[in-house]
């Protein structure tokens, strides 16, 4: 059985409920990735269009990062949990930040 890391959480109800202000996007990826580039432009568009703040967080800066994720770059995180990985739809993205 497959160990859940430390930095992955289940989606917690609570955060469903936030202003799309005041949720955090998180994009885990790495230099020279084409998806990483891919997946920025649809949170850049998506976060700027509904005024969510976003970052970006290298894995080779990281090794906890790096452990957690490293197959499965580009990550993305919504409020610290794990909302998709590899390809980010964009109106999957939006539904998750406006979800009330």
């Amino acid at each position: 059985m497959a160990r859940m890391s430390p930095i992955f959480r289940r989606t917690d109800r609570r955060t469903e409920s936030k202003a799309p202000r005041e949720r955090l996007v998180t994009l885990i990826g790495k230099p020279d990735c084409h998806l990483c580039e891919d997946a920025q432009v649809v949170v850049e568009k998506v976060c700027a269009d509904l005024g969510v703040a976003w970052e970006k967080k290298d894995i080779t800066q990281d090794e906890e990062l790096h452990r957690a994720y490293w197959e499965q770059i580009p990550v993305v995180l919504v409020d610290g949990a794990q909302h998709t990985f590899w390809r980010v739809n964009e109106d999957r993205l939006r539904r998750a930040l406006t979800a009330k």
